[in-house]
């Protein structure tokens, strides 16, 4: 969700209030998913690389997250979905870790949409610590060396209990994934757009589904094998 620094500069307002346009633009996203019968909606909101910006942001964008679930968490429940922090929650205060997980435990079993909020979270992390928890089961013996696979590996990351991504959108014009779900988007379609994050409405979302409705996934395979058909 890149670009609400942006947005904000061009307006001339300070860089909390794009975070705040921000915020609006993914209450819509979610509700647009939710109409659309999207299944998951994983969202980046703070990487493991942005405690390097200006204290005074990551102070704002830290009140504005615990202001947002005190806030959302309820209207998300009302409306079936569940939501899920993934990421290095030990960075945060106590008192957002715990409002995570209140958050967590009320929306648990609602199945409308899950929605995975990364907040402090990078794919290498998550690649690392996916590998230390494997070789911690590997000691404790609950894990033999001739079963580890990629589906293995793959029960030990941050998404173990979501499907891998079908389709990555990155906004606000910029070419690269930066450090995001490494590991699972290994065959996703990506799409990018220039439009900056507060601007990215239901429209937009519709526009990027479109695309990637029109591509073929072939996961490796021929178009051939795809569709059964042959040149012989």
């Amino acid at each position: 969700m890149d670009g609400n620094g942006r947005w904000a500069k061009k307006r001339h307002q300070p860089r909390k209030l794009g975070h705040r346009a921000g915020q609006k633009a993914l209450r819509a996203v979610v509700e647009h998913c939710v109409r659309r019968g999207i299944g998951t909606l994983t969202v980046f909101a703070f990487s493991s690389e942005n405690w390097g910006r200006p204290a005074h942001e990551i102070s704002n964008l830290m009140e504005l997250f615990l202001r947002a679930l005190d806030k959302e968490a309820s209207e998300l429940h009302q409306n079936g979905v569940r939501l899920r922090f993934i990421g290095d929650k030990t960075g945060f205060t106590s008192t957002l870790q715990e409002k995570m997980l209140a958050a967590e435990t009320l929306t648990a079993n609602n199945t409308k949409l899950v929605v995975n909020i990364a907040a402090n979270y990078g794919g290498r992390w998550d690649i690392t610590q996916a590998a230390r928890r494997m070789a911690q089961s590997f000691a404790d013996g609950k894990l033999v060396s001739g079963e580890i696979d990629e589906q293995q590996f793959g029960n030990f990351l941050a998404l173990a209990e979501s499907p891998d991504p079908d389709l990555f959108i990155r906004t606000g014009g910029e070419m690269r994934i930066s450090n995001f779900l490494l590991w699972q988007s290994a065959y996703t379609e990506f799409y990018f757009t220039p439009v900056l994050w507060p601007d990215f409405d239901e429209h937009e979302l519709d526009q990027a589904i479109t695309a990637f409705q029109s591509r073929e996934r072939r996961f490796g395979y021929t178009s051939e094998q795809l569709t059964g058909s042959s040149d012989a």
